[in-house]
C-alpha cells in the first residue's frame, strides 16, 4: 500500500534510540517480569490519568475479565456492553462466566445510547461495560448516572481512548474500574501486547493485581477464586515508559487529521464522523459510513490506499456466540452501521498531503 492503513515503522522511528535505550535498560538489569520498570509505569500511567491506582497486566480483555471479577459479578448475571467492539468486551463477559447484555448504540458518535441502557437494565444486571469507541467518549455522565441509580458498577473499556477527558475528568476515571490496552497500533502501544486498569478504589487495585497473579496474597497461596496469570512484562512497560510523554501530542495531530479529512469531505455524500474538536475524542480510528462501503473501500485498495472495517459482524451475529446464551435486544443501529462503516488511514506520521489524497480518492469513488 502507498498510503498505508497505520505505519509503525513510522511511528517508532522518531523514539528508536529512546526504545532502544528503554530495552536496553531491562537486558542490562536481567529483571523481565513484575520489576521497577513495571513499578514505574504503573505510577507515572496512574499520575496521568489522574488516580492513585494503576495495575499493569496481559492485555485489555484480561483487563477487562479481572475487572468484572474485581466487582464481583456472579456466574449468570448479566453485564451491559455494546456489540460492535470487536468482541473484546464479550469475550471477557463470557470468560467471567457472564451473561452479555447488549445495548444499542446511539447513531451519531456509535457509542452505547444512555436511552437503550435505560430501558435494557434489570435486577440481574451487575456491571455496565462502557466502551469508548475509535477514541471518542461515549456519553459517560448519563451511562454512569443511569448505572449509579441502579447500584450498579461501571467499567470503561479504553483500548481506543488513550489520553481523552471530559470536563478536565479522563477517561477511565468515571467509573469504578478503567481498562486500557497497549497493542502497538493504539495512541499509546506497546512492542506487543500488554494492557493496564486504572482505579481510585485501594480495594479493586488490590483484589485486581491479586487475581492477576493466580489469586495470590502472598507468594504461592492462592486465596482468591478466579486468579490467572495476566502480567505486564518490563520490556513493555519500559517502552510504555518512553513513549507516554509523546501521547498528547500524538493525539493533537490526530485531531488534526480527522479535521483536515472533515474539511475535505464536507460536501462528499459518506456520513463523517463528529467533530474531533475536543478533550474527549483523540481521533484513535477516522471512520465514515456509507451504503456504498465496499464498493468505496475497493476503490481505495485500486489505488493503494488501505483500508479497515472496525468491526464487520457485531457480537450477537458472531459464529462463535451460536449457542451461547446471551440476554436478546433490538439492535437496529448496530447491525446497520456495521454494514457501512469504513475506517480511513488515521495516525500521527501521516503527511497532510496524504490525507488529502485519501480524501479526494473517497470523493472520486461516489462519482465513478
Amino acid at each position: 500500500m502507498q498510503i498505508p492503513i497505520n505505519d509503525l515503522k513510522r511511528a517508532d522511528a522518531a523514539l528508536m534510540l529512546k526504545i532502544a535505550a528503554a530495552v536496553q535498560r531491562v537486558l542490562t538489569s536481567g529483571w523481565y517480569v513484575l520489576g521497577p520498570e513495571l513499578e514505574a509505569f504503573e505510577q507515572e500511567f496512574a499520575s496521568y490519568c489522574g488516580v492513585p491506582h494503576c495495575v499493569g497486566v496481559a492485555n485489555c480483555t484480561d483487563a477487562l475479565e479481572l475487572a468484572l471479577r474485581a466487582v464481583e459479578v456472579a456466574h449468570g448475571q448479566e453485564v451491559a456492553t455494546v456489540a460492535n467492539a470487536g468482541m473484546y468486551a464479550t469475550t471477557a463477559i463470557l470468560r467471567a462466566d457472564a451473561v452479555p447484555l447488549f445495548i444499542d448504540v446511539d447513531p451519531g458518535d456509535l457509542n452505547m445510547s444512555p436511552g437503550a441502557l435505560r430501558s435494557a437494565i434489570s435486577s440481574n444486571t451487575a456491571a455496565v461495560v462502557v466502551t469508548h469507541l475509535y477514541g471518542r467518549m461515549a456519553s459517560i455522565e448519563e451511562l454512569v448516572a443511569i448505572a449509579n441509580s441502579n447500584g450498579i458498577p461501571v467499567i470503561e473499556d479504553c483500548a481506543h481512548s488513550h489520553g481523552a477527558s471530559r470536563s478536565g475528568k479522563p477517561c477511565g476515571t468515571w467509573g469504578a474500574i478503567g481498562c486500557f490496552s497497549f497493542y502497538p497500533t493504539k495512541n499509546l502501544g506497546a512492542l506487543g501486547d500488554a494492557g493496564a486498569v486504572v482505579t481510585s478504589d485501594a480495594a479493586l487495585a488490590r483484589r485486581i493485581r491479586s487475581l492477576g497473579q493466580y489469586g495470590w496474597t502472598s507468594k504461592y497461596r492462592s486465596t482468591l477464586a478466579g486468579g490467572r496469570n495476566s502480567r505486564m512484562d518490563e520490556i513493555q512497560a519500559a517502552a510504555l515508559r518512553a513513549k507516554l510523554p509523546w501521547l498528547d501530542r500524538w493525539n493533537a495531530r490526530r485531531r488534526e487529521i480527522a479535521a483536515q479529512y472533515s474539511a475535505t469531505l464536507a460536501d462528499s455524500p459518506v456520513t463523517l464522523p463528529p467533530p474531533a474538536d475536543g478533550p474527549d475524542d483523540v481521533a484513535h480510528l477516522y471512520v465514515i459510513r456509507s451504503p456504498h462501503r465496499d464498493r468505496i473501500r475497493e476503490s481505495l485498495c485500486v489505488q493503494g490506499i488501505g483500508t479497515d472495517i472496525h468491526y464487520p459482524v457485531p457480537d450477537h451475529l458472531q459464529e462463535s456466540m451460536r449457542g451461547v446464551p446471551f440476554h436478546p435486544t433490538a439492535l437496529p443501529v448496530t447491525e446497520r452501521s456495521a454494514r457501512e462503516i469504513l475506517t480511513l488511514p488515521c495516525f500521527p506520521e501521516l503527511t497532510s498531503a496524504e490525507v488529502d489524497e485519501v480524501a479526494r480518492a473517497v470523493s472520486l469513488s461516489m462519482v465513478r
